[in-house]
């Protein structure tokens, strides 16, 4: 565990990159080999607003990292966070104390609120305006929505107390996480449960995107299952039943162009539909 945080402590942002691209070609390729829904689209053209948004993400993500490192390192300078102030444990205990802790306050947290928050919802749509998701929808999100994900990252950082090695090794699964999650998957539906039961597996995610309430608001996990069971956010659907989209935003080709899309968080407010599926 030493050896692999040391090296998150200092990962190169080339390396940073090749795990985006590795995954995503890692993925995709498991796509055409056992896909979960048979798309009629065009990979391709559905991929390019999809790889825009990835590419934007890591072009605010990249300049503010020296933000996380003089945070993280502020922390252990001065004693302060959590992981702190726990009594002491082994290194391999406090990583994966570590990386619970960052999925919460740099994941779960800021997904729950940008459903519950109405403008940061309207921000947050272009991640669900994509009516075929795949492991390209991974990292489809506005750039507003990278800069509010990165703030609730450094308070993260911060009320954790977390070594930056820890920072970057989260960050790191992070990416490939939602790629696994994300991706047009099908795996037996007793190992993708058993997967669910403390990650978050691809059928699991995937009732997250359904079209309508109440499953749009519910498996806001990212890498860990456990804060959607505990808060009471998890939620089971047939695959078969679900729709890709937003009921209130149904138009396929305007939630597919790049310019409409960037615009998207100026859109006036619509509110998402809240009766239950009964499909």
């Amino acid at each position: 565990m030493e050896t692999i945080l040391s090296y998150f402590e200092t990962i190169p942002p080339l390396h940073r990159g090749l795990i985006i691209v590795g995954g995503l070609t890692l993925f995709w390729l498991i796509e055409g080999a056992m896909p979960l829904f048979s798309f009629t689209y065009k990979k391709w053209k559905h991929a390019t607003p999809n790889i825009f948004f990835t590419i934007t993400t890591v072009l605010v993500n990249l300049p503010m990292a020296f933000l996380l490192l003089m945070l993280s390192d502020w922390a252990i300078t001065n004693n302060f966070g959590v992981l702190n102030w726990l009594p002491e444990m082994s290194l391999g205990i406090f990583a994966i104390v570590g990386l619970f802790l960052m999925d919460f306050f740099g994941a779960y947290l800021p997904h729950l609120i940008e459903h519950k928050v109405p403008p940061l919802w309207m921000v947050h749509l272009v991640h669900h305006f994509d009516h075929n998701v795949d492991a390209t929808t991974a990292n489809r999100h506005h750039p507003l929505e990278s800069i509010i994900r990165y703030m609730f990252t450094l308070m993260g950082v911060i009320i954790i107390g977390a070594p930056i090695g820890i920072v970057m090794l989260y960050q790191s699964l992070s990416i490939v996480a939602t790629q696994f999650s994300h991706s047009n998957i099908r795996l037996p539906k007793k190992i993708d449960k058993l997967i669910s039961y403390v990650l978050v597996s691809p059928d699991m995610h995937k009732v997250h995107h359904h079209y309508k309430m109440p499953y749009t608001d519910s498996n806001y996990g990212n890498i860990f299952s456990v804060w959607d069971r505990l808060f009471g956010t998890y939620m089971e659907l047939d695959t078969e039943k679900i729709i890709y989209g937003v009921d209130v935003f149904s138009d396929e080709k305007e939630n597919g162009n790049i310019i409409d899309l960037l615009k998207q968080p100026f859109q006036k407010y619509r509110k998402p539909t809240s009766r239950n599926d009964e499909e």
